[in-house]
């Protein structure tokens, strides 16, 4: 299957963005390049932080780390801020985190970060500290993002102003819905991929036999991240009675896509279809004509095998609403750090509503 890079971009709505200025007015809590803003996209492995200085700005200064040398959000805040030549300190800042965010309190899903917000906002001396969900940042994203953004997975078009979905594998599963009210695109956060993971072939049923006698529950995001595709290997080698030869989800990766592992070829296979039946199962929920945007760590690194396998025909699948998702788009985000400019986006967003008392 031929990749390509998207054509079918919903068409440019009028209106759809404000015209914004770069100068910068006193008292004015727009970001600007002497005022920036500080963005983060917190995973459960990797902590992504960088500054924007205008409104849909290309986020600059962008580095990489590692949560398991942090104890906690501030810590690895204060690291990167040292490590800027300019001397930076932002006055607002907002963090896309894997995980529901409700009230003060937060702990990522699959890491050890446990804080308060409200601390962590005087511990930084900022005006303001927003936590968002890292899949609501990723969608909030989509619509900022050119067409060079964008892989296409089969044939489908973006219907302009119609609900999206986002979907990715990761560390964990993330979901989210993306829908345009009057002139602003809304994201929707959930936590879509702890919903039930679809079994329909045989061999899928075997597959999911050996997991629940592993783990207490089997959800999407069991078999439908990263170590979710180890955990599809490592019952595959059950099923066949053989001795697993890879150990970590980019080694099942790399020997997948190579053939030089059949099981390995065989659990890749597995991921992407179940992940194409598991992304149409959304898109009805959402009723996302407008497309299904797929993000996370992994897909970027396997496009060409996702593209030929079974995704597409899964995601299409044998459904009672016959028709509905043949021309749903389903595309690549294969964009570097976009949940950064999602989080700006939010922080935009929240910045007009008042803080509550």
């Amino acid at each position: 299957m031929r990749i390509a890079a998207s054509a079918t971009r919903r068409p440019e709505v009028p209106g759809d963005r404000d015209a914004t200025t770069s100068r910068h007015v006193p008292g004015d809590h727009s970001p600007h390049p002497d005022d920036p803003w500080l963005v983060a996209d917190i995973g459960g492995t990797h902590a992504r932080f960088g500054l924007v200085g205008e409104l849909g700005g290309e986020p600059y200064e962008v580095r990489i780390l590692r949560c398991a040398e942090f104890p906690d959000l501030v810590a690895a805040v204060e690291n990167y801020l040292d490590r800027l030549t300019s001397g930076t300190r932002p006055a607002m800042a907002c963090a896309a985190v894997a995980g529901p965010v409700r009230g003060d309190r937060f702990r990522l899903t699959n890491a050890h970060w446990d804080f308060s917000i409200s601390e962590s906002r005087m511990r930084l001396g900022l005006e303001r500290l927003e936590l968002i969900n890292d899949f609501t940042a990723l969608a909030l994203a989509v619509p900022e993002l050119p067409d060079t953004a964008f892989v296409r997975i089969g044939n489908g078009v973006r219907w302009a102003a119609e609900p999206m979905a986002v979907i990715g594998p990761g560390t964990g599963l993330g979901v989210s819905g993306l829908m345009r009210v009057r002139r602003q695109w809304i994201a929707i956060p959930g936590e879509g991929g702890h919903a039930g993971l679809p079994v329909e072939t045989e061999r899928e049923m075997q597959v999911a036999r050996v997991l629940r006698e592993q783990h207490p529950v089997v959800d999407a995001e069991t078999a439908l991240s990263g170590p979710g595709l180890g955990r599809l290997y490592r019952a595959l080698c059950v099923v066949h009675g053989v001795r697993p030869a890879a150990g970590q989800p980019e080694q099942v990766c790399t020997a997948g896509r190579r053939g030089t592992d059949d099981v390995a070829r065989e659990a890749l296979s597995m991921f992407c279809g179940m992940l194409g039946a598991f992304a149409g199962n959304v898109a009805l929920t959402l009723g996302a004509r407008g497309g299904v945007l797929l993000g996370g760590g992994i897909l970027p690194g396997i496009v060409d095998f996702l593209a030929d396998s079974d995704f597409r025909e899964r995601f299409i699948g044998n459904r009672s609403l016959a028709g509905y998702l043949d021309n749903v788009a389903t595309e690549l985000i294969v964009a570097a750090t976009p949940a950064l400019r999602g989080a700006a986006v939010a922080l935009e967003q929240h910045r007009l509503t008042p803080e509550p008392a």
